[in-house]
C-alpha cells in the first residue's frame, strides 16, 4: 500500500469566533469544501517536511489568516491573506452562479453548458491567484488551490 504524502492537510477548522456561524446551507457548503479539501490535497511548507498539516482559518481585519499546525500541534507557521485582490473574482464568481442557478430552470443544455464554463474559468482564475498569493509561503497544486478557492467561496457565499 502506498504511503500518504506528508505534503498534505489531515484537517481543516474554521475559527467560528472570527468567522461566524453561518445558516445551515452555508454551513453545509463549507464542510463539503472542506470535506473535498482533506479528501485530496498537496499542501506543505517551502523547506519543511513536517506534515501532514493541520490548518486553522480565520478572519482578522478582512483578512484571512492560514495557522499551519504539524501533527503534534506545534504551529509551523501562520500566514495572512488579503482577501481584496479575491474581490472582483469573487463578485464576479458570484453572479455567474446565479446565472447559472437561474439558466437551468428556463435554458437549454448548450447555454447551461456556456455559463458553467464561464463559472469554472473563474473559479481557475480565482485558483491561480490563490497560488500566486501563497507563493513562496506555502505549497500546493492547482487542484488544491481550486479546492482552497472553493472554501473561500464557501465562507463569503451568502446563501
Amino acid at each position: 500500500m502506498k504511503e500518504a504524502s506528508r505534503d498534505r492537510l489531515k484537517s481543516v477548522v474554521l475559527d467560528a469566533d472570527s468567522i461566524g456561524i453561518g445558516s445551515p446551507d452555508q454551513e453545509h457548503e463549507r464542510q463539503i469544501a472542506i470535506y473535498d479539501l482533506i479528501e485530496e490535497n498537496n499542501f506543505g511548507l517551502p523547506n519543511l517536511d513536517a506534515g501532514p498539516y493541520a490548518l486553522t482559518l480565520s478572519m482578522h481585519d478582512s483578512k484571512l489568516v492560514f495557522d499551519i499546525c504539524d501533527e503534534a500541534g506545534a504551529q509551523r507557521a501562520v500566514h495572512i491573506l488579503s482577501l481584496t485582490p479575491f474581490r472582483r473574482t469573487l463578485r464576479d464568481y458570484f453572479m455567474i452562479c446565479e446565472s447559472y442557478y437561474q439558466a437551468i430552470r428556463t435554458q437549454t443544455a448548450t447555454q447551461i453548458e456556456a455559463i458553467d464554463m464561464g463559472r469554472r474559468g473563474l473559479h481557475n482564475e480565482g485558483a491561480e491567484l490563490l497560488l500566486e498569493r501563497l507563493g513562496g509561503k506555502i505549497v500546493s497544486d492547482i487542484d488544491t488551490a481550486r479546492r482552497l478557492f472553493t472554501l473561500i467561496t464557501a465562507l463569503h457565499w451568502k446563501g
